[in-house]
């Protein structure tokens, strides 16, 4: 016989529990149906799980931060130090899906699944993705194939690696893309077909969680950029930066001299959507000390970075190989 898988899902808010009060209105209020309301729903939806549930947020993802991040990180230890949870599930708001998942994904050993699932349209619109996409979070997360893959983001029938997985639109149900690799696997509620094997098998953490992150700052790049954008971020006292660049990282002369003396760690990245940053190409990171985010755009660059400081490394040669690693 066998036991139906158990999920725990913590709810932090967004639009997968927005509700606009028309079925086609625009304007819709984020984090409306709280954690009670989504598992019931769940258990409506007819699924082979078990679930329970926590309140984390009731939010939408613009206003995610440390104490919601801090407060999901021992929520999901908790719940792999359980032998009653087989999974969990993070339901979350889109905006910034990638930055919490790639979060949790470098602090948590890749053991049970954790799978982050959102909507692009409230629970009450004309058309609503919310529970097709829970859905099929819950096929991954009760998966015994889904452990040992790191964080994960169920969205429009796939599946994503959280290193990979980025919002690339700002409306329709198939907005999310990763890059440099895309999809690993396709979901429905009835079927799941992963494109390889579990490539995190047995890793742990690769940091260890923080007492907090430190402050760094992303730079947008833009013709005619002046120096003196550098010198206001060192003035809020940031502890590192992120230049989201032209192209493959690049920026104006004066910029990158000013980056180079800004005497904090600087990681160049691209405003490019698809955008890899390799080593001294048209910029020498060697003499100017800087990183190369390789794939990672400059939302996730920004987190890498942050852990890196939190860590105590300062060495851009030990942070590049950091970001060097998948």
């Amino acid at each position: 016989m066998t036991t139906a898988p158990r999920i725990r899902i913590l709810a932090t808010g967004g639009t997968i529990a927005g509700s606009g009060g028309s079925a086609t209105t625009r304007a819709y209020r984020p984090g409306q149906i709280g954690v009670a309301e989504l598992l019931a729903a769940a258990d409506g939806l007819g699924l082979e799980a078990d679930f329970d549930g926590r309140e984390i947020a009731g939010i939408g993802s613009q206003d995610i931060g440390w104490p919601q991040w801090d407060a999901l990180h021992r929520e999901i230890l908790s719940a792999m130090d359980d032998d009653g949870v087989d999974g969990v599930i993070v339901t979350h708001g889109t905006d910034t899906a990638e930055e919490t998942a790639f979060l949790l994904d470098l602090t948590l050993p890749a053991g049970k699944p954790v799978v982050l699932v959102g909507a692009m349209r409230p629970a009450d619109a004309v058309g609503s993705d919310g529970m097709r996409n829970l859905a099929n979070a819950v096929r991954v997360a009760g998966d015994a194939q889904a452990a040992g893959r790191g964080v994960l983001v169920v969205m429009s029938d796939q599946v994503f690696a959280a290193i990979d997985v980025r919002k690339a639109a700002t409306g329709g149900a198939e907005a999310f893309r990763g890059f440099p690799r895309g999809p690993i696997a396709n979901v429905t509620p009835m079927s799941l077909d992963w494109f390889g094997p579990p490539d995190k098998a047995g890793r742990g953490a690769r940091f260890a969680w923080p007492d907090m992150l430190p402050k760094v700052a992303i730079l947008h790049t833009y013709a005619g950029m002046e120096a003196d954008t550098v010198g206001c971020a060192l003035g809020s006292g940031v502890e590192g930066l992120v230049l989201a660049g032209l192209g493959s990282g690049n920026a104006p002369g004066p910029v990158i001299d000013a980056l180079a003396a800004a005497g904090v760690p600087v990681v160049r990245s691209s405003r490019v959507d698809q955008g890899s940053v390799d080593r001294n190409l048209e910029v020498d990171d060697d003499a100017n000390r800087f990183v190369a985010a390789r794939g990672l755009g400059p939302a996730k660059a920004r987190i890498l970075l942050q852990l890196c400081l939190a860590s105590g490394m300062r060495d851009p040669a030990a942070m590049q190989a950091e970001f060097d690693r998948r």
